[in-house]
């Protein structure tokens, strides 16, 4: 079979012509940790499904992610409820075919309430489709792009539990960011990953070496936001699958595997589209005239100008607000596991603090924008995110808070770092401005960041509803219950013998 990808189909019957040679089809829909929980059904049970969905145990939403049922029972799957059936729909605009596994036809599912007939309101997919929607409504099309660092190890799931996950052999030795060196030392692996991800329909921009041992970094290729989400997901299972199935690695996406080293990120990209004209809508189309900041744009006596935001247009500042304020609510959506805060420390380039500034990596939110770009890829960069996530969660909780500032027209109220890093201001406002970003330090871990989205007037609660976020909330604090309770090998080897 070629190894270009055939076109999705665009209805029943184009589906039933692509599959008419094969026997058995692969489904999956995505729980809220961004695990795929999917089976294999036949052929004439699948193409029985594809008008009304079929019955899927609602139990993916009342457990974790080692299928330990959550510590305080759901609304969505409990004992009460029986874990009852929920409804699984196949996305026929999904279809690609795993190139790995026999070329096997493969489809995303979107999981559907059985009483209303609405997308679901914990499923991943269906929280971002409503989200898009709202976009969809005032005109507007988000666009984004996923980077992921990942480490990778000579191991296997057998050899990492035979020495019960401790010291995982690297896949390569010392810190060699950017290198040619390194990929060639295994470049089958290394080219694998970009035919097979092509093969997959999870188009890459980029690949290199990141610094660390075994470190890599991929760029995922600007999309749709939905196709975005799909192919991040998609990714990281991809990349597990190539590496234990064909070359005995293991690749890990854990926000800090290292304690001394930097950890690893999910940066995403985001912009607007517009969908009459297909044009870029947060690039400035007037960039001749000085862009005053939001202060003075909203009838503030403030009067200074940002450089920063010279080449944004304002629906892009308005994005940008919103999510500047928002972001303390959504960090269990960018941040989503204990080890999550683990990455987000001081000097391990990991932001900590609400902030935001033009081309700079140091900020929570990165602004890309002419000069550094060209006027069409302005954007931001999210670079709270770490490669942990679920795609579709992060992407939804910046998605909704960014239309949530254009919504209510919001104003930046915090000045970029290049504003509080000028050394023409005095002493004293430095002080004043760094004061105002140290007061906008983010949770430190995932236990006060999931109470600051679960508060009753959050952000976050305005932006995905108070459902989702209760639901999303008791399964954080679970995982934060666990962490309580384990005794730690740090603790054995602090304690054990010296108290």
């Amino acid at each position: 079979m070629s190894n270009i990808p055939e076109k999705n189909p665009q209805n029943i019957e184009e589906v039933k012509k692509l599959l008419e040679n094969d026997h058995r089809i692969k489904v999956a829909g995505v729980d809220v940790d961004g695990i795929l929980r999917g089976k294999i059904l036949v052929k004439s049970k699948f193409l029985s499904t594809l008008e009304d969905g079929f019955g899927f145990c609602s139990v993916i939403f009342g457990w974790d992610m080692h299928d330990k049922t959550y510590t305080e029972e759901l609304e969505i799957s409990n004992c009460d409820n029986g874990y009852a059936d929920i409804v699984a729909k196949v996305d026929i605009s999904t279809y690609r075919r795993i190139p790995w596994e026999d070329n096997i036809p493969f489809f995303l599912l979107t999981f559907y309430d059985p009483t209303t007939k609405e997308p679901l309101y914990v499923c991943p997919r269906g929280l971002l489709k409503n989200i898009l929607n709202k976009y969809e409504e005032l005109g507007l099309k988000p666009m984004c792009g996923a980077e992921f660092e990942f480490f990778s190890f000579k191991e296997t799931p057998e050899t990492m539990a035979a020495k019960q996950y401790n010291s995982p052999v690297p896949l390569t030795q010392g810190m060699f960011g950017y290198s040619l060196l390194r990929p060639t030392s295994n470049q089958n692996f290394f080219y694998d990953i970009f035919d097979e991800l092509k093969s997959f329909n999870v188009n890459l921009e980029a690949l290199h070496t990141e610094t660390g041992p075994g470190v890599y970094e991929a760029a995922l290729a600007y999309s749709p936001a939905m196709d975005m989400a799909d192919s991040a997901t998609l990714f990281k299972l991809a990349i597990k699958q190539i590496g234990i199935l064909r070359h005995g690695i293991m690749s890990c996406f854990m926000a800090k595997p290292h304690v001394d080293l930097p950890g690893c990120s999910g940066h995403l990209h985001f912009s607007l589209k517009s969908i009459e004209t297909g044009e870029n809508i947060f690039a400035k189309k007037d960039s001749s005239v000085e862009c005053k900041n939001s202060f003075a744009e909203n009838g503030s006596s403030n009067p200074k100008e940002w450089k920063d935001t010279k080449f944004m247009s304002d629906t892009m500042k308005h994005f940008l607000a919103g999510i500047l304020v928002g972001l303390p609510s959504i960090m269990p959506f960018l941040a989503p596991t204990v080890n999550s805060y683990k990455r987000l420390v001081e000097n391990y380039w990991a932001p900590i603090n609400v902030s935001w500034g033009l081309e700079n990596r140091t900020a929570a939110i990165r602004v890309i924008s002419p000069p550094t770009s060209s006027a069409s890829a302005t954007r931001i960069e999210m670079r709270v995110s770490g490669a942990d996530i679920n795609p579709y969660l992060a992407i939804s909780a910046t998605l909704a808070c960014g239309l949530y500032g254009i919504e209510n027209k919001l104003p930046i109220l915090m000045p970029p770092l290049s504003h509080v890093n000028k050394e023409i201001i005095t002493p004293e406002e430095k002080m004043n401005l760094l004061a105002q970003h140290q007061e906008k330090r983010l949770a430190k871990n995932l236990q006060e960041a999931t109470h600051t989205m679960m508060a009753k007037d959050s952000i976050a609660r305005k932006v995905l509803g108070d459902r989702f976020v209760d639901h999303f909330g008791k399964t954080r604090l679970h995982e934060w219950k666990l962490w309580e309770t384990t005794v730690t090998n740090w603790e054995i080897k602090r304690y054990f013998e010296t108290v």
